[in-house]
């Protein structure tokens, strides 16, 4: 990797995580290109380097989570029995959500987001609406339709929540887990 790749890596990256504070901070329509470049402390033209459009930029913020996402998605199909089908998406949503709050707090407040990410969202696999299915499983009743709506929309919300940010992680996620079990009609772990 030569300098120039190594330090365009780095501004790429710096430029990312500073456009997600600013996106928890304004919102995704709140924050405009000039006001990363100027967090950066570099000209709007060093942000057009890198991204052509605001969208690109939130697209590529979400981009390693939509990437978990989908690949919990195809894990979980993977699997033979419902219940573990179940388990694994809640446990793997829980601990993305944990593990992204920031993120976890734009995506579920932020309808920029929604509007921006759609091309992203919409594919063939639509993550959201396979997600919902497998917590559901086929042949799902409209309770059992609310009850995951209720429990992927609740996961994100909670888990962003800046009401939330002082509890610790483990915490977090325990309480995370066991909500949406309950939502869910699933059975406690065994100890």
């Amino acid at each position: 990797m030569t300098a120039t790749t190594a330090r365009d890596n780095d501004t790429r990256t710096r430029l990312l995580e500073t456009a997600l504070t600013l996106f928890t901070r304004h919102g995704v329509e709140g924050t405009s290109l000039q006001m990363i470049a100027d967090a950066l402390g570099v000209t709007k033209a060093a942000v057009y380097y890198h991204f052509k459009t605001k969208d690109e930029i939130t697209e590529a913020v979400a981009e390693p989570a939509l990437r978990q996402l989908g690949a919990l998605v195809q894990e979980a199909r993977g699997l033979r029995r419902r219940g573990a089908q179940v388990d694994h998406v809640l446990a793997g949503l829980v601990e993305l959500v944990v593990g992204h709050r920031a993120l976890a707090a734009v995506f579920s407040s932020d309808p920029g987001v929604a509007r921006a990410l759609e091309r992203t969202l919409k594919g063939e696999d639509d993550v959201k609406d396979c997600m919902t299915d497998l917590l559901c499983g086929p042949d799902a009743d409209d309770e059992s339709k609310v009850a995951a709506h209720v429990a992927l929309a609740g996961i994100a919300l909670a888990g962003g929540s800046p009401d939330l940010a002082d509890l610790p992680d483990d915490e977090l996620r325990r309480h995370l887990l066991a909500a949406g079990r309950r939502l869910l009609g699933r059975p406690r772990p065994r100890a």
